[in-house]
């Protein structure tokens, strides 16, 4: 249980550090807006083939590609991946 903590608070110090404008060790990754349409596009998918493929479904894909709505969170993450390297997202999840 000591470690668990000493870990939590090293993360929240690092992070009000952070806050604070005093850099250290934190790395923070920040996604740009994607063209999901493009991307399935490059894949060669319809919509349901690309929705079911990485887990998405075809409503909020629909969303997406018209922008109604922009990805957020693990689905923006998901989609910066699939868009650079596709081929190894794709052997992942069919193991």
């Amino acid at each position: 249980m000591a470690s668990a903590f000493t870990s939590i608070k090293q993360g929240l110090t690092e992070a009000i550090e952070y806050s604070e404008g005093k850099v250290r060790k934190a790395v923070i990754h920040e996604f740009s807006a994607l063209d999901v349409k493009a991307i399935r596009a490059k894949l060669g998918m319809s919509q349901n083939e690309f929705a079911s493929a990485f887990g998405i479904s075809v409503s909020t894909l629909r969303h997406w590609e018209r922008g109604d709505r922009t990805p957020q969170g693990p689905a923006l993450v998901l989609l910066n991946v699939v868009a650079k390297e596709p081929d190894v997202v794709l052997r992942a999840l069919a193991s």
